[in-house]
């Protein structure tokens, strides 16, 4: 994990309630057991859905540590895949870190311009020509754009992922690149980073 800048104290500070909210609701329950008239399993319901928050709340910090070393165009990149999100636009971006990435990706059209959030937005707009493939950006500038991704062939639990989310996958499986995914279907979004794939909520990413 990259430790530089990897602050966000309100964020932190978010992630930390959350663990509290868990540990207090396990302990609550552990409590309770020895009262044979309650069932612990509408408990276990509410817990796993705590649980489910504290990923996300996390996956939403990391994503800012894992980031923040190699652009500042961080704010950029949160609009554009909130944006994206609301309008159930499906996006790819890949955000270059330390690893070379011509090995494997298929490099798409050239587009060399500096990172914004509405440039992204219409690059990955229906019915661009460039909106299917993925977007490669290195520090503050979108380097191209409809590059091709290696496809993993793994299941993430019990779903069958998209193309988009294998792709994603896939790169992050051969190198140290973290990958961004908007869903087309839900909105929901995801990263990749380091074979693993993370949901993040959209309120922890400003």
């Amino acid at each position: 994990m990259d430790q530089e800048n990897c602050d966000f104290s309100p964020m932190k500070q978010s992630l930390k309630k959350d663990i509290s909210q868990v540990i207090t609701a396990l302990q609550s329950s552990l409590e309770t057991m020895d009262n044979e008239n309650y069932c612990l399993l509408g408990n276990f319901e509410r817990i796993k859905n705590q649980f489910i928050q504290v990923e996300m709340t996390a996956a939403s910090f990391y994503l800012n540590c894992y980031l923040s070393p190699f652009t500042d165009k961080y704010s950029d990149l949160t609009i554009c895949v909130q944006n994206m999100s609301a309008r159930k636009h499906g996006g790819l971006i890949v955000i270059q870190r330390e690893d070379a990435l011509e090995p494997y990706i298929h490099l798409g059209i050239a587009i060399g311009a500096e990172l914004s959030h509405s440039l992204l937005e219409s690059i990955f707009f229906p019915g661009n020509p460039l909106h299917d493939g993925a977007v490669l950006v290195s520090q503050n500038h979108i380097l191209s754009a409809a590059n091709v991704l290696p496809l993993s062939n793994r299941n993430v639990g019990d779903n069958k992922l998209g193309t988009r989310h294998r792709a994603a996958l896939g790169l992050s499986e051969k190198c140290d690149a973290l990958v961004l995914v908007v869903s087309e279907e839900t909105g929901k979004i995801s990263f990749a980073f380091n074979g693993n794939l993370y949901p993040i909520t959209t309120g922890e990413l400003l």
